[in-house]
């Protein structure tokens, strides 16, 4: 395997326009190894800096707000293929290569769909309870999704500044909801399992989340099983006692030790 060139780049705090918005990026320079984090489906990049805290200055972290989230502004479009493109956004901007993506709940769909298109481009992905397969969604589901979402605005305007809600509707954040949840469907998310290449790290929470109780969601981390089986490059790194919500502020340790397990695969790999 050829020697990855990291390039040296300065602290950097701005926006970065794509389609008709503009997304809040920070990077913190320096040579380190490139990790970009990838947030939950309405979180903002606040949610990292434990995660960051313990990895330290001896790598490149770099952040953003997705649309609507955070800082970032409003867009006409909120699919999973736009946040997509963002990715790709941010890293050209940046003139980000080889990185290790890391991504919590709806960020670690981002992580290992990117992951898998783009294999010569990525060192690794770290999935923090997140691209777990179930096919739980029907129309009931739908429309109870739907509804959760209608009860919930109400608290939007407190939930915005924590970075727990979008700048969106209720009716928007249900729709990313429910494509996320589409997108989990074996027969999306095993196509991607099968096209990841790098070494992927799974960090799992323990118990249930808003939408999911414990029982429902140790059944879904259980459909990982069959994944592990067929693909060596998908591995669990750790389960963690904390649940979904909480796992980044709980065992962020567990989260920074997946992305360090990554970077010395890839020095093993590069030392022969």
């Amino acid at each position: 395997m050829a020697i990855d060139t990291i390039v040296k780049q300065s602290a950097w705090t701005g926006m970065v326009a794509i389609d008709d918005t503009a997304l809040a990026v920070t990077d913190t320079g320096g040579p380190g190894r490139p990790v970009v984090y990838l947030n939950g489906c309405y979180a903002d990049q606040s949610h990292w800096r434990r995660v960051i805290s313990d990895l330290g200055g001896g790598y490149r972290h770099i952040t953003y707000d997705e649309r609507a989230r955070g800082k970032s502004k409003r867009a006409a479009d909120y699919s999973f293929e736009a946040c997509v493109r963002d990715l790709d956004a941010v890293l050209t901007a940046r003139g980000v290569e080889r990185p290790i993506l890391v991504g919590w709940s709806y960020g670690a769909m981002l992580a290992v769909h990117w992951a898998s298109r783009h294999p010569e481009r990525a060192l690794g992905a770290v999935s923090v309870d997140g691209a777990l397969p179930h096919e739980w969604l029907d129309d009931a589901g739908r429309e109870q999704i739907r509804r959760l979402f209608r009860r919930m605005s109400p608290l939007f305007p407190i939930a915005r500044p924590l970075g727990l809600a979008a700048r969106m509707s209720a009716a928007q954040h249900a729709e990313v909801n429910i494509e996320a949840n589409e997108l989990c469907a074996p027969t999306a998310l095993n196509p991607v399992f099968d096209r990841l290449t790098v070494p992927t790290r799974y960090v799992l929470a323990t118990g249930g989340n808003l939408g999911g109780d414990a029982k429902l969601m140790e059944r879904i981390r259980a459909n990982l099983d069959p994944v592990l089986a067929r693909n060596p490059n998908i591995r669990v790194s750790a389960k963690v006692a904390s649940n979904h919500s909480k796992i980044l502020r709980n065992d962020f340790r567990a989260v920074a030790d997946a992305v360090r397990e990554l970077d010395s695969t890839r020095d093993h790999q590069v030392g022969g």
